[in-house]
C-alpha cells in the first residue's frame, strides 16, 4: 500500500475484568502499533457503525460477547457486507464459534478435558468428586458452577457442557501470532488463575500447544492455548481462545513485548496483502 494502512482496534478499556487490566494491556499495544499503522479505538459496541473506511479491524479486549450477542453478530454481517477484513479472522473454531469445538475434540480424541453435553453419554466422562457445568456461550467462567454426580441428571440439556473437575496441578497458557509461538505463562497456584509467572516449556508442550493451532486452520491471527497439568503429568486442553485472547504483556520482560509487538505488526501486514 502506497499510504499506511488504517485500523480501527475494538476494545473495552473499562471493562473490569478479574484480575486483568485489559485498557492498560491495549493502550500500551496500541502504543507500539502506532509506528506502524494509522489507528483508531472504539468500543466492541461501535465497531459495526465505524468500521467503513478502514483497512481492517482488530478485535482484542472486547470483553465477553455474552453481553452483547446481538450487536456482536450485527458487527460479523456488516464485515462481510462490506468485505472488511477482520483480525482474528472470523472463521476461527475455538471459542470464537462457541464450546462445540471441546465437544468435537473430546469425540476426535485429542488431550482435552473430556466434555459432554447429553445425559446420555455421562458414562463417557471419568469418576470424578465434582463435575464441572457452563454454558456452551459462556465466557470468562460466567455460569461455571460444580455439582456432584447425582445432580447431573436434573441438568436442562441442550445449552450446557459438563467435564469431570480435574484436580490439575497448575494452568499454562501458549501465546501464538498465527503460527508462530511467542511465550507461555503459568499460574503456580490453582486458586489464582490470573497470578501468572513466565514458563519455559518444553518441546512436548509446545507440540500441545501447536496440535491445537494447526486443528483451528488460521492463517493469521493471535490465539491463546489454555491448558492444565493434570496428575499424571499431561496436559489437557482447558480453551482454545481465537477470539479476543487477553496477553498479559504485563507478565512478560520488556524484550518479549517488543518482539511481540513486532511479530503482530508483521502478521497484520501479511494479513493486509494476502
Amino acid at each position: 500500500m502506497s499510504r499506511r494502512p488504517r485500523l480501527l482496534y475494538v476494545t473495552d478499556l473499562a471493562y473490569p475484568a478479574r484480575g486483568r487490566r485489559y485498557g492498560d494491556e491495549d493502550v500500551d499495544l496500541t502504543a507500539r502499533l502506532r509506528a506502524a499503522f494509522d489507528l483508531a479505538l472504539c468500543h466492541p459496541l461501535d465497531a459495526a457503525a465505524l468500521m467503513e473506511g478502514f483497512d481492517a479491524v482488530v478485535v482484542r479486549n472486547s470483553g465477553p460477547v455474552l453481553g452483547y450477542q446481538r450487536e456482536y453478530e450485527a458487527f460479523r454481517e456488516r464485515a462481510r457486507a462490506l468485505g472488511t477484513r477482520v483480525y482474528n479472522p472470523l472463521h476461527g473454531r475455538g471459542d470464537m464459534a462457541g464450546k462445540q469445538y471441546l465437544l468435537d475434540l473430546t469425540a476426535a480424541g485429542h488431550p482435552v478435558i473430556p466434555t459432554v453435553d447429553r445425559p446420555e453419554d455421562l458414562h463417557r466422562l471419568p469418576d470424578a468428586a465434582e463435575y464441572a457445568v457452563k454454558p456452551k456461550a459462556g465466557a470468562d467462567s460466567i455460569g461455571l458452577r460444580f455439582v456432584r454426580y447425582e445432580e447431573l441428571t436434573g441438568l436442562a440439556y441442550g445449552d450446557v457442557l459438563v467435564q469431570p473437575r480435574v484436580d490439575f496441578r497448575y494452568e499454562v497458557s501458549f501465546y501464538f501470532v498465527d503460527d508462530l509461538f511467542q511465550y507461555a505463562l503459568y499460574a503456580p497456584d490453582p486458586e489464582r488463575r490470573w497470578v501468572l509467572e513466565p514458563y519455559e516449556p518444553t518441546s512436548e508442550d509446545l507440540d500441545f500447544a501447536r496440535r491445537f493451532v494447526d486443528w483451528n486452520t488460521l492463517d493469521h491471527g493471535i490465539q491463546r492455548v489454555d491448558a492444565c497439568r493434570a496428575p499424571d503429568g499431561g496436559l489437557l486442553l482447558v480453551e482454545l481462545e481465537d477470539l479476543n485472547p487477553y496477553l498479559s504483556l504485563d507478565r512478560v520482560p520488556e524484550p518479549v513485548r517488543e518482539r511481540f509487538a513486532d511479530t503482530l505488526v508483521d502478521s497484520l501486514h501479511r494479513f493486509l496483502e494476502a
